[in-house]
């Protein structure tokens, strides 16, 4: 039975929404408990307590990465990798679309929007792996204590701007992913960030 135009269907299942603002929260958690944009409001708070919350905000985030991984081969249809992991060309071609206000709509992820994710999800997994080893490098603390407490200071500066580096990259590629949530809601008169809450969209 074919649905009635103004009728919506479950696109985004639980699992999946609590995954994207979970993330979400422990992305900003991390990244305004550290670095040198904060350093002030590091000083009028307890430096060590921002420590903790900086650290179990990368935890939450490395077994929110884990997670993401597994419910990409195992979750619902739109969940999965192979629903929305496109090659280049496709994506340039839907991009190219976009920008002449001809782009297809898509229910679940469009060419762009998985792209964006697929980035995304590296860049935070190149920055927690970064911040691991410098925690256990510089601190001699957490998992990789063991194996990098004895590291040098050349090596913990690369583990330092990597991590920095990629953490401002990852902010980008947010910045870029609303840009491209809020174009695609006009385009297509739907409001996308609603559904990440309701897990519904127009059939």
């Amino acid at each position: 039975m074919t649905p009635a135009p103004d009728s919506e269907v479950i696109v985004w299942d639980p699992l999946v929404r609590l995954f994207h603002w979970i993330l979400v929260a422990a992305f900003c958690a991390a990244y305004f408990t550290q670095g040198e944009p904060f350093e002030a409001i590091q000083d009028r708070l307890d430096g060590e307590w921002l420590q903790i919350v900086h650290v179990w905000a990368g935890y939450t985030i490395a077994g929110l990465l884990a997670f993401r991984l597994l419910w990409g081969f195992v979750g619902p249809r739109h969940a999965r990798f192979s629903d929305f992991a496109r090659g280049p060309g496709v994506t340039l071609r839907y991009v190219k679309d976009v920008l002449l206000l001809r782009a297809p709509r898509h229910l679940g992820h469009n060419p762009a929007g998985g792209a964006m994710i697929v980035i995304l999800l590296l860049s935070l997994t190149v920055t927690v792996a970064a911040g691991l080893g410098l925690y256990g490098a510089d601190k001699g603390l957490g998992p990789l204590a063991g194996l990098l407490a004895d590291s040098g200071d050349s090596f913990i500066d690369v583990l330092e701007e990597t991590h920095e580096f990629f953490a401002n990259f990852t902010l980008i590629l947010v910045a870029g992913h609303l840009v491209g949530v809020a174009w695609e809601s006009l385009l297509h008169r739907e409001n996308l960030a609603l559904a990440m809450f309701t897990g519904r969209k127009r059939a």
